[in-house]
């Protein structure tokens, strides 16, 4: 049998992963408090605790375990290994120059938004907000990037995500509607752009244009977001669309051109 193609898992990494997921999430905790949360015993508990710190995935002060800084070797790693991150890192500081805001970087893995790299112009708000973003998977139909890569999806692959994930309410001016997401996305695809008016935070807008390789398959989406009372008019309508759009199409250049040499 082959096993990539097994329907298996394994409980005891699903417990660890779990493990590992609750320490991040409590900011680091004691067997018995991770125990409760997780809803194992101790004795497990303490046993995973014990392997993941063998491993050193895990560190220990006091009574308290935390996650090691192992994770943050292996992070650095998975990010400079991304073909997003390799061909598009210096169009998106070049972008945060330009427009003076935050500008965004993102990949789709599992139905949900994952933040690759994110700079702040010399006028960018909200870096608490952008700081803990960058270290959670997000929903993909609020936010610009993850819109524009909706956009791209087939039918099948679009129907999947919404049915797990649903359409969750960040603010008022959520989509919750799936029609309505549907016919935002055939807009997004005619414009070549999606937005994100005031959808995920009060008072917050951004423009976000979608990556696509050579093949027509979506990469991620690159996007620039800032206030309201700054983002709109002209620079909203029509400068920033054109902005991100050719950000984009900068980033596919390196892309395609480096899968271009690979062949030679």
């Amino acid at each position: 049998m082959n096993d990539d193609h097994s329907p298996r898992t394994l409980e005891t990494v699903t417990r660890a992963c779990r493990v590992i997921e609750a320490l991040e999430e409590l900011g680091g905790a004691g067997v018995t408090e991770l125990a409760d949360h997780l809803g194992l015993s101790k004795s497990s508990t303490h046993s995973y605790l014990a392997t993941l710190r063998e491993q050193q995935f895990v560190v220990k002060s006091g009574d308290t375990y935390e996650l090691g800084l192992e994770f943050l070797y292996l992070g650095t790693a998975v990010r400079h290994n991304h073909d997003l991150y390799r061909h598009g890192s210096e169009e998106i500081e070049r972008l945060a120059d330009e427009t003076g805001e935050y500008v965004h970087l993102m990949a789709e893995q599992h139905g949900l938004e994952r933040n690759v790299y994110k700079v702040a112009g010399e006028n960018a708000v909200g870096a608490e907000y952008h700081a803990r973003k960058q270290q959670r998977a997000d929903y993909l139909h609020f936010s610009s990037t993850g819109k524009a890569v909706l956009a791209q999806l087939e039918t099948g692959r679009l129907e999947r995500i919404l049915d797990q994930y649903g359409l969750v309410e960040r603010t008022e001016h959520t989509i919750t509607d799936r029609e309505r997401l549907y016919d935002e996305l055939q807009r997004v695809r005619e414009r070549g752009y999606a937005v994100n008016d005031e959808e995920e935070i009060q008072g917050i807008r951004a423009v976000g244009a979608p990556v696509v390789d050579s093949d027509g398959t979506v990469l991620g989406a690159v996007s620039v977001s800032g206030p309201k009372s700054r983002f709109d008019g002209e620079l909203f309508n029509e400068e920033l669309p054109e902005a991100v759009i050719g950000s984009a199409n900068v980033i596919e250049a390196n892309v395609n051109m480096s899968s271009a040499t690979r062949s030679l």
